[in-house]
């Protein structure tokens, strides 16, 4: 066991030029250090976790976004939890092998990050909905070891999931969050535990930051990470502090995939739900995420057209293809065979139907895993419909009661987002951060991939 437990919190948008409205956690950078990270691309939530976790950029790691088209199926998969999907070694196995070389045992607790279903830790709590044979889904939490899920919910209430993401997005759930992480510290006493509170992920990419009121927000997650840092204190814990990337003010959506079906490079599937995409028949097709997006083309002599019709599209910044992936590190099988990078005031936005009539039923649902791309209009209710929150209501009634229907209450208009990221952040204050203790590095930019070996430097320090 280690001289002295870690607790890493991934205080996602937590950037140095915000660091100075909450105070607990700038009084965790005045008493150690505090340095801007380099982001990997795409600076996105799996993308980032992997390469903190592993030290390696994605073109090793094989995390090249949050969903990539999984080319045996054709089929788009976003938010996937799978361990084994990272194709590096994890600093949780790697701690734990160091452990039993010297007989010892190591702790480790994952609660929220991703890629914790099969991860070599020895508890773990993420968000997963139990869904029904007749399309119904019920929210929910899983973990291991038996048992911890529902202790933590029978001593907290149940996870506010409906404030993990969507309309209602928000506060409740990073406070449930720190309470978990520290009631998991008080009672099972990890060597390392990792924390991921997301507040700072919901509005700044509603409004933007420059649309938000960021010192409340950051006020905020300071507030509800106080019982964690308590706690730590008082296990006697170190507090690491990460983020994975800063937000950026948006003015525009791209629609890449009505681009490329306008060139008659996609296909759809007219069906009684809506045009579902053809991804068997199209020849090229973009899986958006944020700020970059992967565009898969069967054909190698499609690729250059795919990308002249894409590089001449305004808000389309650069394209790369081939080895050209490898300065962005996404060298890697699973990328798209052109990948884009947006303007830095624009953003990549899935839909390809050309009539909202068209649109597929999932549209106007939050659907994570169906949608063939990242969707933030999830996190609006549709401004068109008459009382939203009254519609669901209904909608929620009707379920209740036995009746199949949809929760078609998200708006089909991308230009409500005024919030992205995805691209590394001009300013090194606008970067994600680390806080740590312990030697301090030298002065300037870290990597996101230098995380690792420091975290197990300061292991390594007290002889674990």
């Amino acid at each position: 066991m280690s001289a002295q437990p870690v607790v890493v919190v991934n205080a996602v948008g937590l950037t140095r030029r915000l660091l100075a409205h909450a105070p607990r956690l700038k009084a965790l950078a005045e008493a150690g250090w505090v340095r801007s990270l380099e982001e990997v691309a795409p600076a996105v939530t799996c993308t980032a976790q992997a390469s903190l976790l592993t030290g390696r950029p994605p073109q090793e790691h094989g995390i090249v976004a949050n969903g990539w088209l999984f080319r045996d199926t054709r089929e788009v998969r976003f938010w996937q939890q799978s361990s084994a999907l990272v194709q590096a070694e994890t600093i949780e196995t790697t701690l734990r092998r160091r452990a039993r070389e010297r007989g010892a045992s190591f702790r480790i607790a994952k609660l929220f990050w991703w890629f914790n279903q099969g991860a070599d830790v020895d508890l773990s709590v993420t968000p997963k909905p139990y869904y029904g044979a007749d399309g119904n889904k019920v929210f929910g939490i899983a973990g291991t070891p038996d048992g911890l899920c529902e202790r933590l919910e029978s001593s907290l209430g149940r996870f506010p999931f409906h404030t993990f993401w969507g309309p209602s997005a928000g506060l409740p759930c990073t406070d449930w969050i720190a309470r978990a992480a520290a009631d998991v510290l008080a009672r099972d006493r990890p060597d390392l535990t990792f924390v991921y509170l997301p507040h700072l992920d919901y509005e700044p990419q509603r409004r933007g930051p420059s649309g938000c009121d960021m010192p409340k927000l950051v006020r905020e997650l300071d507030d509800a990470a106080a019982p964690l840092l308590d706690r730590a204190e008082a296990e006697g814990a170190r507090v690491w502090v990460v983020s994975e990337y800063g937000h950026c003010d948006v003015s525009r959506p791209v629609l890449l995939n009505r681009i490329l079906r306008r060139a008659g490079l996609l296909s759809v599937r007219p069906g009684p739900f809506g045009e579902t995409i053809d991804a068997f028949g199209s020849r090229a097709l973009a899986v958006c995420d944020h700020q970059l997006a992967h565009i898969y083309v069967p054909r190698p002599e499609d690729v250059s057209l795919v990308r002249e019709t894409l590089a001449a599209e305004p808000g389309v910044a650069r394209t790369f293809a081939a080895a050209e992936r490898a300065e962005i590190g996404l060298d890697h099988e699973r990328s798209g065979e052109v990948v884009a990078l947006s303007d830095p005031d624009a953003w990549f936005a899935y839909p390809y139907w050309l009539d909202d009539a068209l649109a597929p039923d999932f549209a106007r649902t939050i659907d994570i895993h169906r949608k063939p791309g990242f969707d933030p209009c999830e996190m609006f209710f549709d401004p068109a419909l008459f009382w939203p929150k009254g519609r669901a209501i209904r909608r929620l009634i009707q379920k209740k009661l036995g009746f199949r229907t949809l929760f078609d209450v998200i708006p089909l208009d991308p230009s409500l987002v005024r919030g992205s990221h995805g691209l590394p952040a001009a300013d090194p204050l606008d970067k994600p951060l680390l806080i740590a203790d312990g030697p301090p590095p030298a002065d300037g930019l870290l990597k996101t991939t230098d995380f690792r070996n420091l975290l197990a430097g300061a292991f390594a320090q007290d002889g674990s």
